[in-house]
């Protein structure tokens, strides 16, 4: 029996679901960055001109079960969900052929050499007796007082080609490496008494936004 696995881009969804499913993300993210419109475009033009790029950044795969149950297995073990399971062969085949020097290829390792540094400085500084609630906003604080990490940085959000940064490219990294601080010091978000996520909200920040956490009882 074959598995049909749906793998999407994070670079935008179709339809008015999309949409909001994607200013939730950007509020998640830490900033509240939309995307660009191009010199002259209307609100209009620019929906379908990301609708048309999000149908083309689907891919639909057809998997054979026991792949599919060896390559989630993989996944969990590595901490990750399918999508970015996926994502991360996708690149990996992307590094291994491309040629010296292709920007992408210098784009995705920019990119995976920020979620190291950001995993391993978040371990040091739980180590360190820094956590608290505003972890992920104090470990991209340290991380970006770095000047070679803030260089990786936006090497890693700067699209192939292109001399500046993308605000949607740092939403999705953002977002990631929030996920990866809570998952690496075994914390969890934070809720409210109707068990709502509570998050902070700050200017002048690395980030604006971002989920507050908090490590669970004894």
């Amino acid at each position: 029996m074959a598995t049909k696995l749906d793998v999407v881009s994070k670079k935008t969804r179709p339809g008015e679901a999309g949409k909001k499913a994607g200013r939730r993300a950007e509020r998640k993210a830490g900033g509240n960055a939309a995307p660009a419109l191009a010199e002259g475009e209307t609100a209009e033009r620019h929906k379908v001109r990301m609708e048309r790029i999000a149908a083309a950044n689907k891919i639909t795969v057809m998997l054979q079960t026991s792949v599919r149950k060896a390559l989630a297995a993989q996944a969990k073990a590595e901490g990750m969900d399918m999508g970015h399971f996926m994502q991360k062969l996708a690149e990996n085949h992307i590094l291994e052929t491309a040629p010296a020097g292709d920007p992408l290829a210098a784009q995705i390792g920019a990119r995976r050499g920020v979620v190291d540094y950001v995993i391993a400085l978040a371990r040091t500084m739980e180590a360190e007796g820094a956590f608290d609630e505003n972890f992920i906003l104090n470990v991209m604080k340290r991380a970006h007082a770095d000047a070679d990490f803030a260089k990786m940085y936006a090497a890693a959000v700067t699209e192939p080609g292109k001399t500046k940064s993308s605000g949607r490219a740092g939403v999705a990294l953002n977002q990631q490496i929030g996920r990866l601080i809570k998952r690496a010091v075994g914390a969890r978000s934070k809720r409210d008494g109707a068990g709502k996520i509570l998050r902070g909200q700050v200017k002048d920040e690395v980030i604006t936004s971002y989920t507050l956490l908090e490590k669970a009882a004894a």
